[in-house]
């Protein structure tokens, strides 16, 4: 079996994890939430097979909802069909982006705590840290 192929995304609007949490809770129905998107990517496939949508908070992925399906709309776009349940991973560094970006499945956080300290890095630090290749 291949390895899944995540998506990332910014939590707009989203300043903390409990007002992500409660995003989530508000538009879940029958056990899932929508995500709408102009276009399905590419690599749709993959991605169903055992992906997830990763959340980004304050320049961190935090959060991940399973990705079930990709569902058309009538007015073209697409839903990303996720499970309600959020599940907290080990925050992790991301830049920002607008849209959704793939995240390879050797680079996502998992639950398990990172003891090295890197997550725990103020943004703006992290940021220029990264841009000298130092993290």
């Amino acid at each position: 079996m291949a390895m899944p192929v995540h998506l990332t995304k910014v939590a707009y609007g989203a300043k903390t994890l409990p007002t992500l949490e409660k995003r989530i809770a508000a538009r879940a129905r029958n056990g899932e939430v929508r995500m709408v998107t102009k276009r399905r990517p590419r690599r749709h496939e993959e991605v169903v097979d055992g992906g997830a949508l990763h959340w980004i908070i304050k320049h961190r992925i935090v959060a991940r909802s399973k990705i079930l399906r990709f569902d058309h709309r009538n007015d073209g776009r697409w839903d990303i069909v996720c499970s309600d349940q959020l599940e907290m991973v080990a925050a992790k560094p991301k830049r920002a982006h607008q849209g959704w970006r793939y995240l390879e499945d050797a680079d996502a956080p998992g639950t398990d705590a990172d003891d090295s300290g890197i997550a725990d890095l103020p943004p703006r630090l992290y940021g220029k840290l990264a841009a000298l290749s130092l993290v």
